[in-house]
């Protein structure tokens, strides 16, 4: 059985259960198809790679040359890493969701946060700022940096401005609410880590 399997994030929606609403994110994992099969006699460890198709070829049947130029038909080549050899799966199958995860498993989950570019420190780290009255002029600006102890020097690990988001980030126990065949998407309760199109990993916790 394959470990794990790759999505990309669609959105968060809802859905009613016994007079509750329930958060859930869509997450798409249809067109990923297995490429290669990693042994670990040959390439020194067990794992699945799969692809995903490009939208323009995602109807057409599979052919060996898609694997010679992975960059045309090939959106993205992952690995899913094994503890055992794999078997059951050839090169150029749909890698098939239902095989991993079913309704009411729990899964652990990981994927890169949102971008937000350069961000001062309130927006970074949730600092409060200057107050808003008594002539104060700090505003959202930093403020000390330092002390007269070490006067010129930043304290290592100071929390300043600067690059917030694209950092990976995972999710522990989060309950598949459905699995959608027809459709190829799977329901997690709540949010997950990436803006929409982003790809994310899931596994059984």
């Amino acid at each position: 059985m394959v470990a794990g399997l790759w999505g990309r994030k669609i959105g968060m929606t809802q859905l009613f259960a016994e007079d509750k609403v329930i958060p859930v994110t869509a997450i798409n994992v249809g067109h990923w198809l297995v490429t290669n099969i990693k042994t670990e006699v040959r390439d020194g460890y067990n794992a699945v790679q799969v692809g995903l198709v490009k939208e323009r070829y995602a109807q057409e049947q599979f052919s060996a040359e898609w694997l010679k130029k992975t960059k045309t038909y090939f959106v993205f080549l992952r690995e899913i890493k094994q503890d055992d050899a794999v078997a059951g799966l050839e090169v150029g199958q749909v890698f098939d969701c239902t095989t991993v995860l079913n309704q009411g498993d729990k899964v652990d989950l990981s994927g890169l946060t949102m971008g937000r570019g350069f961000a001062g420190g309130v927006k970074r780290h949730n600092f409060n700022g200057g107050c808003a009255s008594h002539g104060s002029k700090l505003g959202r600006k930093t403020g000390s940096v330092s002390h007269l102890r070490a006067e010129g020097r930043v304290i290592k690990g100071k929390r300043l401005p600067g690059h917030m988001g694209v950092k990976q980030r995972f999710m522990e126990n989060l309950e598949v609410v459905k699995v959608d065949k027809s459709a190829d998407v799977v329901l997690v309760k709540g949010s997950v880590p990436g803006k929409g199109g982003s790809l994310v990993f899931m596994r059984k916790a």
